[in-house]
């Protein structure tokens, strides 16, 4: 299921609850073994990976014990550009200058040239 900013958190959180679970058996770690290595109780992980609510330390110490820390830093960027943002920078790199525009159909573009029928002569 892909996350996006209209799914409910109920929804992140069972979903990131599976996704987690599935890492799990892929490493081939048990809950036990999992919740040992992250220093954090059995049932703390059954919650999370059940989708219900948990503590952001819980998901922290789950993800370095997985050796996913990358995944933390993913969640959020030390530094963030918005696509807007990036498009100023590019066109001030270019100068500041803006491409030429393609005429299309629904510009004026050579309307003197249109004949619509109602012209006076």
């Amino acid at each position: 299921m892909k996350i996006d900013s209209l799914s409910p958190d109920n929804t992140i959180l069972e979903e990131l609850g599976t996704r987690l679970g599935r890492i799990r058996k892929q490493q081939g770690l048990s809950q036990d073994r999992l919740a040992q290595s992250a220093g954090i109780g059995v049932a703390t992980l059954r919650r999370i990976e059940d989708g219900r609510d948990s503590q952001l330390g819980s998901w922290l110490k789950i993800l370095k014990a997985l050796q996913m820390s990358a995944s933390i830093d993913a969640l959020l960027p030390e530094t963030f550009t918005s696509p807007m943002a990036e498009a100023l920078a590019q066109n001030k790199q270019d100068g500041g200058k803006k491409p030429p525009r393609k005429s299309s159909p629904s510009t004026n573009a050579g309307s003197a040239d249109i004949v619509w029928g109602d012209e006076k002569l």
